[in-house]
């Protein structure tokens, strides 16, 4: 069983003032899919806040998976690709591009997301938009991928060459 942490970047949410509705669905379809969830949070959209909560999940809890929802848009305080980045060790672009790409399929605004993908030694971390809607699909992209990749990350699957 792999353990996760659920990570919602937002000032509105955090101060009380927004209902957070991806945060939920994000916990809720990791513990179908069989995950351990570590926490939920949410915290404001500065960068240092977002970068010390996600070494806390990675480096202090250990958890195998760390999802974001919210701060990859444009907004000045969309911090959480930048955030991401101070703290990866390696970028993982193919998740990003494949949720971009599915994405695209419904809607053409896709494209204008930033989010980012990365390992930071034995943790996947993936930014998701903050819209519930964008956050539903993005979980739907990402089924066999997750398993897969955490097994790989985990050194739990050595066959990676044969096709799931």
């Amino acid at each position: 069983m792999f353990k996760a942490a659920v990570i919602t970047c937002s000032d509105k949410s955090s101060q009380g003032l927004r209902e957070d509705r991806s945060g939920p669905y994000i916990e809720e379809f990791l513990r179908d899919a069989g995950f351990e969830i570590a926490d939920r949070i949410i915290i404001s959209d500065d960068k240092e806040t977002i970068k010390t909560n996600l070494l806390h999940f990675t480096d202090e809890r250990g958890c195998d998976l760390v999802i974001t929802t919210g701060g990859t848009g444009f907004s000045p305080r969309d911090n959480t690709p930048e955030a991401t980045k101070e703290i990866i060790r390696r970028e993982v672009p193919g998740i990003g591009e494949m949720l971009r790409a599915e994405s695209y399929k419904l809607t053409k605004r896709a494209y204008l997301s930033r989010s980012v993908c990365g390992i930071r030694d034995r943790s996947l971390i993936i930014n998701l938009p903050g819209s519930p809607k964008a956050v539903k699909e993005n979980l739907s992209f990402l089924d066999d991928v997750l398993d897969h990749g955490l097994k790989l990350l985990q050194n739990l699957d050595a066959d990676c060459g044969e096709e799931g």
